[in-house]
C-alpha cells in the first residue's frame, strides 16, 4: 500500500503490512480486474510471548476502502513493517 511516484497508490495489486507496535494489518489483493478490485485485510495482535501475532479479524474491502484505511492508520502513526506471518500467494 505504499505510494509510488507522485504520491499515487499502486495500480497493480501488492501485499502490504502496517503496524503500530501492538497490532498489525495485512493487506492482500483477492480480486483484481478492470471492473472490481478487492483486498482482504487481516488484523493481528502482537503478543510478547508469541513469535507470530494472534489473528483477530479478517475482512474484505474495496480498493478505495483499503486505501482509506491505510491512510487513516498512517495518520495515526502506524508504520509499514515486514511480513508477520506466512500468507497464501496473491492471485494471478
Amino acid at each position: 500500500m505504499s505510494r509510488g511516484p507522485r504520491n499515487r497508490p499502486p495500480l497493480s495489486p501488492r501485499e502490504a503490512w502496517i503496524s503500530d507496535g501492538r497490532q498489525v494489518l495485512h493487506f492482500r489483493p483477492t480480486l483484481w480486474d478492470r471492473w472490481s478490485q478487492r483486498l482482504e485485510v487481516t488484523s493481528g495482535e502482537l503478543l510478547a510471548d508469541q513469535p507470530v501475532p494472534l489473528l483477530k479479524r479478517r475482512m474484505e474491502l474495496t480498493r478505495e476502502e483499503a486505501l482509506r484505511l491505510w491512510a487513516e492508520k498512517r495518520q495515526q502513526g502506524w508504520q509499514p513493517c515486514a511480513p508477520q506471518w506466512l500468507s497464501p500467494p496473491c492471485p494471478d
